[in-house]
């Protein structure tokens, strides 16, 4: 049986600055795949290569696959459903999948607008997709898939989803096929070596109402230390990849396997073979300031720090000095490291003002990290905190929530203005930088790679790529008034969904609702009990029970309901 995988070409002008990255999602499945006997596997890195949809119908009708998976983010949801179109075109008796993180929680919006995707693999992928392979490879697709759990899809008019599946609970199994990678394809600008995206740990055990991957792979789990150095070692040696980025949201969580992790790199030697980088939190510098030069020495050279003015929704964060004086402190520690800083800014709130996005710019520039970037808020349709500002949001059009176009308009500025305010930020950053700092601070490997940062900027400037400029048509403040971010303003939530969310919301008010009336009754029967010969009740124990496993399965029920959608929000996660 033949199965192809297809990386949708949708751009913007966000990370792919920095070069091109190989999608990871691939050799994972395929790995695991193969592990359990189907090694007849292909793949099309569309967006790396910019295949057209004719190069995709000719490479679709040459192979022939029985099974044609793509992969979802929010901005690429359109492109990979048309993947899939053409698929249906082509191939039609070709098994037609769909997973990644907007599938998985927006199953009814897209099966609704996208009817010849024949399925919807929810979640974690890894084991989910070798039960559908073994069930099509048997010829019991379609009959038997309702037996799947972690599945959507069409009955009929009716859509339909399965319970949803565990995780992965052995980590280590993951034996990732990077060998499906066409290496040469994939190079890290400021370095110019070849770059990979490996995975020390999936889950986060924050749960941040605007992010998604807490919710996405819902238990926090880590890999062997030794496991992952093997997979780097794999990489390094046979691949020739030369710098790394750790997929995790926060890789320093566990400081124990991360001081492993490194020790690792250092004990084999491929501290000195491969240069690597990572996304943490301001409080883990703080933690780890007396290892920081350990994790320099390991290799790592580039950190991007979601300070915590990224993170605030309210511009209240510019009157808590303290948090403000931490970020600039993690910055300093690094810089005496000798480890390169990024700071995340995220702009595009409601409240956003000329005077705000100022105040951004002259803190990175107190703040001093190598690097400063400036992120659209992106309301994310399947986070609690879009149910919160749902009615704010006039832009439904996903192919635009990319971090670069701005889905939210705030009260006191327009969309032109606000992307005028966030160029005037870049241009004054990086043209300082430029001329005072990148070709005179440091020598060696530190003046290289800050002027291989520099050279990626540039060329994404020069080609218009960078931030979407060219596509929205602006090339300077007189042109603020002129942009076009080319909304389809035709996009709109589907009624199925809207129906989830609604049903989501109810079940969440109704839990709420028990909570508080159980906490009354306790209260009463509390006060019951400094009476004398009180005798609590047996039906009350049953339905207060305080053992550990009845709090947790409680607080994980609440936890899935609170989130804010059906299946969208993994609410059976709970079950």
């Amino acid at each position: 049986m033949r199965i192809l995988f297809v990386h949708p070409n949708y751009h913007s002008g966000g990370a792919e600055i920095a070069g091109n990255w190989p999608p990871s999602w691939v050799p994972y499945l395929a790995g695991h795949l193969k592990k359990a006997g189907f090694d007849d596997i292909h793949f099309i890195d569309a967006m790396t290569l910019n295949v057209s949809h004719d190069e995709l119908r000719k490479k679709f009708a040459e192979l022939q696959p029985d099974i044609i998976g793509v992969t979802s983010i929010t901005p690429s949801i359109y492109e990979a459903e048309e993947t899939l179109k053409i698929a249906k075109e082509v191939v039609p008796n070709a098994v037609r999948m769909l997973g990644g993180v907007h599938a998985t929680f927006m199953f009814r919006q897209v099966l609704s607008e996208a009817p010849w995707v024949d399925v919807i693999v929810r979640g974690e992928g890894e084991e989910i997709v070798v039960e559908l392979a073994k069930c099509v490879s048997e010829g019991r697709w379609p009959e038997d898939r309702a037996s799947i759990k972690g599945l959507a899809y069409h009955d009929g008019a009716e859509i339909v989803a399965t319970q949803a599946a565990p995780t992965v609970k052995d980590i280590d199994s993951l034996k990732p096929d990077w060998s499906l990678i066409d290496w040469k394809h994939y190079i890290y600008i400021p370095l110019g070596v070849r770059v990979a995206i490996p995975n020390m740990a999936r889950g986060c055990p924050f749960t941040c109402s605007f992010c998604s991957q807490w919710k996405f792979w819902r238990d926090y789990r880590v890999r062997s230390p030794k496991a992952v150095v093997d997979e780097i070692e794999d990489l390094v040696n046979n691949y020739d990849v030369g710098f790394f980025i750790l997929a995790d949201e926060e890789p320093t969580i566990n400081k124990k396997k991360f001081v492993e992790f490194c020790q690792e790199m250092i004990d084999r030697g491929l501290n000195h073979k491969v240069k690597w980088g990572i996304n943490t939190r301001v409080t883990d510098i703080y933690r780890d300031r007396d290892l920081l030069k350990f994790y320099r020495e390991a290799g790592l050279v580039h950190i991007s720090l979601g300070t915590e003015a990224a993170a605030q929704l309210k511009l209240d964060l510019f009157n808590k000095e303290t948090t403000v004086a931490e970020n600039k402190e993690a910055i300093r520690l690094l810089r005496e490291a000798d480890i390169f800083t990024e700071a995340q800014f995220i702009v595009g709130l409601d409240n956003e003002t000329k005077e705000t996005l100022e105040e951004t710019f002259q803190m990175a520039w107190d703040w001093q990290p190598d690097l400063a970037n400036w992120s659209m808020y992106t309301p994310w349709p399947f986070t609690p905190l879009f149910q919160e500002l749902r009615d704010q949001v006039e832009v439904f059009d996903f192919s635009k929530y990319n971090f670069v176009t701005p889905i939210m308009k705030p009260k006191a500025l327009t969309r032109g203005e606000l992307l005028d305010g966030v160029m005037k930020n870049y241009r004054r950053f990086y043209m300082r930088k430029a001329l005072f700092h990148y070709p005179w601070r440091g020598t060696g490997f530190r003046r290289r790679y800050l002027l291989g940062c520099l050279k990626a900027f540039l060329k994404a400037g020069v080609g218009r790529t960078f931030y979407d400029l060219g596509k929205a048509g602006y090339w300077g403040p007189q042109t603020k008034d002129t942009v076009d971010f080319h909304f389809d303003e035709t996009r709109k939530i589907a009624e199925a969904q809207v129906a989830d969310w609604e049903a989501a919301a109810d079940r969440s008010r109704k839990h709420k609702e028990r909570q508080e009336a159980l906490r009354a009754q306790m209260k009463d029967r509390a006060a019951d009990r400094n009476t004398a010969n009180f005798v609590m009740p047996a039906d009350a124990e049953d339905e207060f029970d305080l053992s550990a496993e009845t709090h947790e399965a409680r607080s994980a029920e609440h936890a899935a309901m609170a989130c804010g959608g059906g299946k969208d929000q993994m609410v059976d996660a709970a079950e």
